[in-house]
């Protein structure tokens, strides 16, 4: 089974799980790039978003998407490949003023969408090959809008970041269920910024730790 294929299926299992228990994470007072409150900027590294529009990439049940409607005026596009991950985004918020949910692949719905005035990826591009998702943001962004990245630094075995664009085996831990096998890119700051330069982006990166069970 090819890598993302893995980890759609692993997310569509996860997004059931949550849905079961009911399970959706308050919004938050301020944007958040680790498990750990405090942990990093906030929404000021994606500009003054009033007004604008930003795509939050694999956006999962949408909270930091409500949080930058609510606490900064932004037109938010929460994108997410996961059905399951989307119905809990629509079920909790789909009565909140400047955010859409679109279920679609990242790459795919920005080859025609129109160009985004700064985006966002908490965790997110780790699970998806970046000669894949990193081209897409280069047609998908206006010219000098930012792409503001939070990505792992060690996988749950405690290896360091690779420096080959390869993926490798991971979990997703939960706390009342089995873990959820993955694959995943979890690449050296500076090869994550040859890619982004390579494919025509301006990234901000936030390397994060391994989180705790979801």
């Amino acid at each position: 089974m090819r890598a993302e294929d893995t980890n759609t299926r692993a997310w569509q299992i996860y997004g059931q799980r949550q849905l079961a228990r009911a399970r959706t994470p308050p919004v938050p007072e301020r944007l958040g790039w680790t498990p750990w409150d405090g942990i990093g900027p906030g929404a000021e590294v994606l500009g003054d978003v009033t007004g604008r529009r930003v795509l939050g990439i694999g956006s999962g049940p949408d909270h930091h998407a409500v949080h930058l409607a609510q606490g900064h005026g932004a037109r938010v596009t929460g994108i997410e490949l996961s059905p399951t991950q989307h119905e809990r985004a629509v079920s909790t918020h789909a009565d909140v003023d400047g955010v859409e949910f679109v279920q679609a692949d990242v790459a795919e719905y920005l080859g025609g969408a129109e160009p985004f005035d700064a985006a966002y990826a908490i965790g997110t591009l780790a699970f998806i090959d970046p000669h894949r998702s990193l081209p897409a943001p280069r047609d998908g962004l206006r010219p000098g809008a930012p792409l503001s990245l939070s990505l792992l630094h060690t996988d749950l075995h405690g290896h360091g970041p690779s420096t080959a664009v390869a993926p490798r085996e991971d979990m997703i831990l939960l706390r009342d269920d089995p873990p959820l096998p993955t694959q995943m890119w979890v690449l050296a700051p500076q090869l994550w910024e040859d890619l982004l330069t390579e494919y025509g982006s301006r990234g901000v990166l936030s390397p994060a730790p391994r989180s705790s069970p979801l």
